[in-house]
Parts: structure tokens; sequence; C-alpha cells
């Protein structure tokens, strides 16, 4: 019977590529050398690389985050190991796709004594029937299982199979790894963009490794889209305003036929925030008589209690959120008084947007740093892989320290003693700026931790 043709192997190991091919499949690194991060797994005397010289190549599963190399890893694997590699789409595969690669499989053993490495993308999508019907198979060593996911496999993979298979956790690439490899494909004449001559502006580059966040395949697609609207506007160089057009980050504009709308609204909030009552009121008025929806003034109500006064008096978000049920119960024209009440209070309650410029400092390092690691102590430990891999390892339940307070690092390595929330000396908020200071002091091993701020008007 003749053999049944393979199919044809993804683009990374074609000898030509056809120009309409993504730039990130055109990119795929061609051999494990040319992979960018993940040293801790392809370095000299690392566990991938140690299997390769070994001539052995087990089953596994490579489990990351998106565009961390998954899929390049698999099939330089294959490649190197001299197996044939044939893939299944989770998503779409069935009992009869596996079944051919099974058969294709023990042909190959068969006619040669050629492997099979069978490379099944987004595993955490096979249901058990599925995941039950390739184990025998994977356990007989007639496939080589190579599994990717971006979830965790202690849930997502049956036991059997998670048995008789490696778990190698790939990591997300920093802003060094992401950097590296536009700039090999703006270089690249080949596969990348260096036959176009373009440049690319410090600030554009930035921009796309912010725009990766750890994630090869975006960063790369965000260039190609960069690039074009570069070449089609005339320019020699990619800017940081072609970036952000290709990322698709739309910016927020005001409708000009409403601008006296958002002068008004505008007024209203600065009023509350300036502590002037008076003025605070006769804004509100003015949109109600203007026919503005009572609830959009009570919804802006509720987001300046948490954004402007804040800690200084937490009753002040209770009462926005208070007068926002009232005015949705009662309705105009009485919803008025429990608007006026509130505008009142706030207005002259204590102001602090520390919470407000805390988070703002929070978001541009989660934003600008990427998704940085958890700490392997502060990560959950429910299966016995996840406890293999020293996750939860080193944890100190602060209940049992002194005041509930002890010497633990919770933020990632990167931000060490990285600080957001500084609290005002304004109402409460000065009460808890005190406490805050001792519970830092005692987590340095400092002073002792005594009492707990009393409650507001306590």
């Amino acid at each position: 019977m003749a053999r049944r043709k393979s199919p044809p192997e993804p683009g990374l190991f074609r000898a030509r590529t056809p120009a309409a091919q993504p730039l990130a499949d055109r990119m795929r690194p061609q051999s494990l050398g040319e992979v960018v991060g993940q040293e801790h797994l392809l370095g000299p005397d690392k566990m991938l690389s140690r299997m390769l010289e070994a001539g052995a190549l087990p089953s596994i599963i490579l489990w990351g985050p998106p565009g961390s190399g998954k899929t390049t890893i698999a099939l330089l694997l294959a490649r190197q190991s001299g197996a044939h590699f044939r893939t299944i789409a989770a998503v779409a595969a069935g009992v009869a796709e596996l079944r051919a690669a099974v058969e294709e499989a023990q042909r190959g053993l068969e006619a040669g004594g050629q492997r099979t490495v069978v490379f099944i993308d987004e595993i955490h999508r096979w249901n058990r029937a599925q995941q039950d019907a390739i184990l025998p198979h994977v356990e007989s060593g007639l496939l080589t299982l190579i599994g990717a996911t971006t979830e965790n496999p202690s849930f997502e993979v049956i036991a059997p199979l998670l048995s008789r298979t490696r778990v190698l956790v790939l990591r997300a690439l920093g802003d060094e790894d992401i950097a590296a490899i536009l700039r090999r494909a703006l270089g690249d004449t080949g596969r990348g963009l260096g036959a176009s001559g373009l440049t690319l502006e410090d600030e554009a580059l930035a921009e796309l490794v912010r725009f990766g966040a750890g994630d090869a395949r975006r960063a790369l697609n965000t260039l190609e889209v960069a690039a074009a609207l570069a070449r089609a506007g005339g320019r020699a160089a990619i800017t940081p305003e072609h970036v952000r057009e290709a990322a698709q980050q739309k910016t927020l504009l005001y409708d000009r036929a409403g601008e006296e709308h958002y002068n008004v609204i505008s007024a209203f909030i600065k009023s509350m925030r300036g502590s002037d009552p008076d003025a605070a009121l006769y804004w509100m008025t003015r949109m109600l008589e203007a026919g503005e929806d009572p609830l959009f003034i009570a919804r802006r109500m509720v987001i300046f209690a948490a954004e402007d006064v804040g800690n200084a008096d937490p009753r002040a978000l209770q009462l926005a959120l208070a007068v926002k049920d009232a005015v949705d119960f009662v309705g105009m024209p009485e919803a008025a008084i429990p608007l006026a009440q509130g505008v009142t209070y706030l207005a002259c309650a204590p102001k602090s947007n520390a919470s407000y410029r805390g988070m703002l400092k929070a978001r541009a390092d989660a934003v600008g740093r990427g998704a940085l690691p958890v700490p392997l102590h502060l990560r959950n430990a429910p299966t016995g892989l996840m406890r293999k891999l020293a996750y939860g390892e080193g944890y100190r339940y602060p209940h049992d320290s002194e005041g509930a307070i002890n010497e633990q690092q919770y933020m990632p390595a990167e931000l060490g003693e990285r600080r957001y929330y500084e609290p005002s000396a304004r109402g409460y908020e000065g009460r808890l700026g005190e406490y805050l200071e001792r519970v830092r002091l005692a987590r340095k091993g400092g002073k002792r931790l005594s009492e707990t701020p009393k409650k507001p008007g306590g």
C-alpha cells in the first residue's frame, strides 16, 4: 500500500516563504540558537539542551504565556531530533485526525524506524476523552507528544497523561528580548523588513516593546502594520505615531457639539474638588435644569468620592452610592434632593487623591513593565506539580506573627520596595498613614506594631 504523503510542515522549515505570510511567521527562528529568551531551558547544560545532546526527546508539555515561543520550540525540537512532525489543533481535532496520526506513526516505524512527534497546540482545550485516546500511544512510545498550553496543566491535563510527560515552564519574554526580536525583523533582508530600508525611532521601539507586553507575535504583528503605515505615508522611519495607530490605540474625543455639556460637568467636579459647595450646587442645578440624566451626575459623584475624597473620609463613597440608589429609586424631580445632600457632603469632605495617584503609579508599572512573575512564595499550590515547582514555598502566614505583620516581600522582585500609596495627613487618612508607617517599620523588622487605626469618627 502506498504511503500517504505527510501534510506540509509549517512555514518554519520552508526554504522560501510567500510574501503574504505574516511577519511573525516569517521570522520564526530556524534553529534553537536563534531562539531569544528561555535560556533556563535552552542554554548550555540546561534541560532541553541535555535532552537533545543525549538524542532523547521525551513527551513534554510547554506551559507559558502567549508569544513566548512554545510552537517554535516544539517545531525545532522535532526537527533537531530527526522526527516526523505532525500538528493537531486541539480546537478542531477529532478522533479521526488522531487515528490518522497514529496510523502514520506506525507506518513510519515499520518503514524505517522514524519517530513521530505529535504537537497539540492549546492542549488544554482537549476534553478528557480526547486525552484518554492519545494516552496509550504516548505510554507505548509510538508517539512523542509535545503539548502547548497557556493554562496550568495541573488543572487542564489528566493526571495519567501528566505523569507521562515533563512539564517545562516558559517565561514571558523580557523587554530586551522583544527589542532584539524587533531589531532582527527590521534588519533581516530575507525574511524580515530589511529590504524596505525603513528605520525605527527609539521611542517607536519602546512603544512596540510596551504594546508587545512579552508577546513576540503581537510585537511583530504591530511592527508589520506600523511599517506599512510608514511606507504608505512616504516616511523613511517608523514613528511612535505609526506604532500607536497600528496598535489601534484610540484616543477618546468629545463631540464639539457637546462641548458646553463637558464644560459644565468639569466645573461641577472642580467645584467639589475645591471644597466649594455653593458653586457645586449651582453647576448641579444647571445640569438638571438642562435635562441632564440625574444618574449621570450620580455616577460622576461616585467616581469623585473615590478619586478626590478617598480615604480622607471613607464614608464619602458609601454616601455617593446611597445617593445613586436614591436617585434611581425616586426619580426626578425629587432626585435633586438626595443629589444636593451628596454634593454638599462631598464638597465639604476632606480631600485626598492618594489612592487614585497610587493606582496610576501601579498602572504605569503594570503596563510599562509587563506581566512580572508572581513570587513563588505567594503562589497557591493545590497540586503536586505546583508544589514540585516550589509554588508557595517559604510563605509566612501573617496571622502567626505579632500584629499579623511579618518581614515578607509581596511585590515582584523587579519592583523591590516600590511605593504607590502615600496617604495624606487629611481626615481619617492621616490615621491610616500613621498606622501604615508602623506596618512598614514592623515589616522591616523595626518597631513593634501597636494599635490599629480607629474607625472614622471613633
